[in-house]
C-alpha cells in the first residue's frame, strides 16, 4: 500500500471520528437541555398550602379542596384536621405560632381570634392583595369585615357568618293572642302570661353556662340596653355603668321569676336547643344552626326568628360570629396562599358549600340567592337579623376580658353576687388587664 493511499484512508477515518464526536457532543447537549428545562417542567412539585380546621368542617370542605386541587397544577391545598372543640383549635394555633415555625400557611379563624393573632404578629395584613384583586368588600356583611379588621388593617377574609337571634313559637303566641315582642319588658310579660295560662312550660332560654357562649349572648343583652362592654377605640370599660348593670339584672330576673329554668345557668347552645324543641318553651336565644334542626323536629313550622329584643329607646344587636381565612405571617408562599383565599371567595364555590352544609353566608347576595332560598327559606329573614351586628370587643386581650366577664356574670345569675357588685368588680379587673 503506497503512502498516498494510506494517508487517504486515515483521513477518511478521522473525518468519520469527527462526525461521531460531533454527534455525541450534540446528544450530550440535548440531554443536558432536557434535564435542565424539560424534565423540571414535568417533575416540579406543586407548592403545598396548609391550613388547620376542625375535623367536622374539614370533612365538609373536601369538595372545595378537591375542586381547588384539580384546577391548580401549581398548588396543592392540604387540610390538617384538628379537634372539633374550637378552643382547642385556637390553642393549637397559638402553640404553633409561639414556637416560631408554624406548619400552616393559612389560619381558619373564629372572628374573636383575629385581634389576638394580629396583635401578636402571627398574621400578615391582606390589604395589598385586596387592592390589586377584584375583591369587593362591600359585598360582605359589615360585621364580618369589621370583625376581621385590627388597627385599620384587614387580616381575615370572611367565608361564613353567624349571628345570635331570637327564636319564638308562633303557635304558642297565637294561642295567647300575642305578636312577637320588641322589648325586654314585653318578652317577660308574654312569657309570664303564657306560663300562667298553662300554655307554656318555660318563657325564655339562653346560654348561662360559664364559657364563651355566655359572653356572646351577653353582648346582645348589653346592646339592647344601650350599654357596652369595652370601647375598642378608647379602651373605656362600660360594665359598671347603669345600663350594663340593668342588663345583668334582666338575666337574673328571668330565673327569679321562673321565666327561665334554674338549670339555664349550666346550659350551652345544645341544651337550650333541645329544650326549645322538646318542651313548650316560647323564646330561645341561639344561632342560625338551630333553624334546620328545629325544622326536622316536632315543632316544624311552628316557630320563626327575629332580631333580639331591646329597650324602647335602644336598638337590637346580633352578636357577630363567623369564620374566615387569614394569611400566616411566616408562610413562604404568600401569593399561593392568597390564591387559595381567592378561590374560596368565589360566589359559586360558596353557594355550593352552603347548599350542602346549611351554614350562614357572609356574602350578602347569597341570602337572596334563588337556589339557596329554595332550600333554606328563612335566609332572607336571617339577613335582617345578622345585618344588625354587635361585635365582641376587637382587642388583643379579648380572651382575658371574656374570662372576667363570664366569671362575674355567672356569679350574678347564680345569686352569689348582686348585679351591681359583680359588674363593678368585672369592670375593675378588666381595666387592670387593659392597663387603664
Amino acid at each position: 500500500m503506497n503512502i498516498r493511499k494510506l494517508t487517504g484512508n486515515l483521513s477518511k477515518r478521522f473525518s468519520k471520528l469527527q462526525k461521531i464526536q460531533r454527534f455525541f457532543i450534540f446528544l450530550l447537549a440535548s440531554l443536558a437541555i432536557t434535564f435542565l428545562w424539560v424534565v423540571p417542567a414535568f417533575t416540579q412539585q406543586p407548592v403545598t398550602i396548609s391550613v388547620m380546621i376542625q375535623t367536622l368542617e374539614g370533612t365538609q370542605w373536601q369538595p372545595i379542596v378537591q375542586g381547588f386541587n384539580e384546577s391548580h397544577d401549581n398548588i396543592r391545598l392540604e387540610i390538617i384536621k384538628g379537634p372539633n372543640d374550637t378552643n382547642l383549635v385556637e390553642d393549637l394555633y397559638t402553640s404553633a405560632f409561639l414556637l416560631g415555625d408554624a406548619p400552616y400557611d393559612l389560619a381558619y379563624m373564629d372572628i374573636v381570634w383575629v385581634p389576638k393573632f394580629a396583635a401578636a404578629g402571627w398574621l400578615q395584613p391582606i390589604d395589598e392583595y385586596i387592592e390589586t384583586s377584584e375583591v369587593d368588600l362591600s359585598e360582605y356583611l359589615n360585621g364580618d369585615i369589621n370583625g376581621g379588621t385590627y388597627n385599620g388593617s384587614l387580616y381575615r377574609m370572611p367565608f361564613r357568618s353567624d349571628g345570635g337571634m331570637l327564636y319564638y313559637r308562633t303557635d304558642l303566641l297565637q294561642q295567647g293572642g300575642y305578636e312577637p315582642p320588641e322589648t325586654f319588658t314585653e318578652l317577660m310579660q308574654i312569657s309570664q302570661d303564657l306560663q300562667d295560662q298553662g300554655i307554656a312550660d318555660w318563657g325564655y332560654v339562653w346560654q348561662g353556662k360559664q364559657y364563651e357562649g355566655m359572653s356572646a349572648m351577653f353582648v346582645e343583652i348589653l346592646e339592647g340596653h344601650g350599654a357596652y362592654w369595652i370601647d375598642p377605640e378608647t379602651r373605656e370599660v362600660g360594665l359598671d355603668r347603669p345600663e350594663a348593670i340593668a342588663a345583668a339584672e334582666f338575666l337574673y330576673q328571668t330565673i327569679q321569676d321562673g321565666i327561665s329554668p334554674p338549670g339555664v345557668t349550666t346550659y350551652a347552645e345544645e341544651e337550650t336547643r333541645r329544650l326549645f324543641q322538646n318542651t313548650d318553651t316560647v323564646f330561645l336565644r341561639n344561632w342560625p344552626y338551630v333553624y334546620p334542626l328545629a325544622q326536622d323536629s316536632e315543632i316544624s313550622g311552628q316557630f320563626a326568628i327575629k332580631p333580639m329584643v331591646h329597650e324602647p329607646q335602644d336598638s337590637s344587636g346580633a352578636c357577630q360570629g363567623g369564620w374566615g381565612l387569614g394569611m400566616v405571617a411566616t408562610t413562604s408562599h404568600p401569593d399561593e396562599a392568597w390564591e387559595v383565599i381567592q378561590y374560596f371567595n368565589q360566589p359559586d364555590v360558596q353557594r355550593q358549600f352552603f347548599l350542602e352544609t346549611g351554614y350562614v353566608p357572609a356574602r350578602k347576595s347569597l341570602f337572596n340567592d334563588p337556589e339557596l332560598v329554595a332550600q333554606y327559606s328563612y335566609y332572607p329573614d336571617l339577613l335582617n337579623v345578622v345585618e344588625n351586628s354587635a361585635l365582641r370587643p376587637p382587642i388583643a386581650q379579648y380572651a382575658q376580658a371574656s374570662d372576667i366577664l363570664q366569671r362575674y356574670l355567672s356569679a350574678v345569675i347564680t345569686g352569689e353576687m348582686t348585679p351591681e357588685a359583680a359588674m363593678t368588680a368585672a369592670a375593675r379587673e378588666t381595666r387592670s388587664v387593659l392597663g387603664s
